[in-house]
């Protein structure tokens, strides 16, 4: 559903660094702040990281599959609303160490993974959109995993770090997510949305229809345009905050996609 014209040159720098900051802000964290609400309504902190170990344990196993040529099928009936949320309450009754300990595992097991790519990143591999590059696949990963680090460290009043390398990849990505999601829906509406962004410069066009196309070349005068600072246009494509500058009301529907995955009221 998704291909990318506009290729990051290096997606495990970013996808993994991240990851390694947010497990070593997990480590310094006291039971009192492990249990403490994240954004994610309903959701602890450590619900959130809980989460997190299921994620990248997927990846890990998507990559793999897919550089076997037998890229997995595993999301074709997967709930995204409905299944975390299963998958984390089955396993409330684990220990803050105990969590800390499977993502600094899942963590591992990722840049593993990430390592037998070996430069392979077109291949395909199963992400929430469908197969994807294997790059995409990573896209996606570092889009999870940032907005869920915020999620967790902006309600403690902990620094939120923030690369630009991550910013860009993420956005790039997050930009052609929802209309993603619209494709595997079905729908066969047609445009072109352009996100052009700042601290740090982020231009990405996406053509939006029954597959979707991340590239970087001008986009036509009728584009729908997403402008701001990046990290609040990021925030807002992924439904933690309203966008810096609003979106008109006959441009929402390209942010349908995610909306009805996630039940989320646009």
């Amino acid at each position: 559903m998704v291909r990318a014209e506009a290729v990051i040159a290096d997606p495990a720098t970013p996808l993994l660094r991240q990851r390694g900051r947010l497990a070593a802000t997990l480590a310094a964290l006291d039971d009192g702040q492990w249990a403490a609400p994240s954004r994610c309504e309903g959701w602890s902190v450590q619900d959130v990281v809980a989460h997190l170990v299921t994620t990248n344990q997927f990846w890990a196993f998507s990559i793999d599959a897919g550089l076997r040529g037998e890229p997995t099928r595993f999301m074709a009936n997967f709930d995204p609303v409905a299944t975390p949320a299963e998958m984390v309450a089955a396993v409330r009754s684990t220990s803050p160490q105990q969590t800390l300990e499977q993502v600094v595992a899942a963590n591992d097991a990722l840049a593993r993974a990430i390592e037998r790519v070996d430069g392979a990143w077109s291949t395909p591999a199963e992400a929430p959109p469908g197969h994807v590059a294997i790059a995409l696949l990573a896209q996606h990963a570092l889009w999870d995993s940032w907005v869920h680090e915020r999620d967790i460290v902006l309600p403690l009043a902990l620094p939120c770090t923030v690369e630009p390398d991550e910013v860009a990849a993420a956005l790039t990505y997050a930009a052609a997510l929802s209309p993603a999601f619209l494709a595997c829906q079905g729908s066969t509406r047609t445009g072109v949305v352009e996100v052009c962004c700042t601290d740090p410069d982020v231009r990405v066009r996406v053509e939006v229809g029954a597959q979707v196309v991340i590239g970087d070349g001008p986009a036509p005068a009728d584009a729908i345009r997403i402008t701001g600072d990046a990290v609040p246009v990021l925030e807002a494509l992924s439904h933690r905050g309203p966008f810096p500058v609003p979106l008109a009301p006959e441009d929402r529907w390209v942010l349908g996609g995610l909306e009805q995955a996630f039940d989320v009221v646009g």
